[in-house]
């Protein structure tokens, strides 16, 4: 398998495919970059270079102890681009690849990047504070580690069927199929990974990051995510990054990317062209 060791001793793993410019794709928690399917496929026929890794702990990366932080995240980032030499290189990340990008961005500079993507995204701050009043109660997310620490298989099965994919709406047809890949990329990763994981993705406030982004960057959020709310994440986003755009989706769930992919990777495609 392709990968690479980290500066801190970490084998991440990576998909390399195709020629022309590079997007490199950063995934969501708990999953892996085979959650980035059906763009890989897309974008390489549409003649793009696509990259995309698993996250350490997650995924076929190595389930190490340490370093379950943003920080972690988007140095392991920069070393994959910097092996692969990138440049002109275009970052797509959802949820929290998103915070990834971000982080990435705003810590290793954009001398390699070209434009980025910000998909149900992270940023700037989950977790409600006396400065983030719109934000979600510590209690959400200590809420998350306990069924994750009690049964994590049972968690992710429930993540998937419900919210994820807005699955538990009225009318919603659910996809067996895709409840078990992602139940399937979840528990691959590591338990210890993903209960740290939920502290970076909920209390990592990257206010100060968005506004170091310069690069054009399009921040896409459906208005009926549950698991990010939009109003609290893409609506502040695009306000503090220099360059942003901002595209809502009316009744689009968190993970838009999968069940409205079409709309998603057009809508991509075009801001990649323009």
């Amino acid at each position: 398998m392709p990968t690479i060791t980290t500066a801190d001793g970490v084998e991440i793993f990576y998909k390399d495919w195709g020629t022309g410019q590079p997007i490199v794709f950063s995934h969501g928690w708990p999953l892996s970059s085979d959650d980035w399917d059906t763009q890989m496929l897309f974008f390489l026929q549409q003649g793009y270079r696509v990259i995309a890794h698993d996250r350490r702990g997650h995924g076929r990366s190595a389930q190490v102890a340490e370093g379950h932080d943003l920080d972690h995240y988007a140095d392991d980032l920069a070393e994959v681009t910097a092996h692969l030499d990138l440049h002109d290189a275009i970052h797509i990340g959802h949820s929290t690849g998103g915070g990834e990008v971000v982080r990435y961005l705003a810590r290793h500079g954009e001398s390699r990047v070209a434009k980025a993507a910000i998909l149900a995204a992270i940023p700037p701050l989950m977790l409600q504070t006396e400065a983030n009043p719109g934000g979600l109660p510590l209690s959400v997310f200590d809420d998350m580690q306990a069924q994750l620490a009690a049964n994590r298989s049972e968690f992710f099965r429930a993540v998937a069927s419900g919210p994820f994919y807005g699955f538990n709406r009225p009318g919603a047809e659910p996809s067996e199929a895709l409840i078990q890949n992602w139940w399937r990329q979840g528990m691959m990763g590591s338990a210890l990974a993903h209960y740290e994981g939920v502290v970076a993705f909920s209390r990592t406030d990257q206010t100060e990051d968005l506004k170091k982004i310069t690069v054009p960057t399009l921040v896409m959020h459906g208005d009926d995510d549950q698991v990010v709310p939009y109003e609290d994440a893409a609506l502040l986003s695009v306000k503090l990054l220099k360059n942003g755009t901002l595209k809502i989706y009316p009744g689009f769930p968190h993970g838009m990317p999968t069940t409205e992919a079409a709309t998603i990777n057009a809508d991509l495609l075009e801001f990649i062209r323009s």
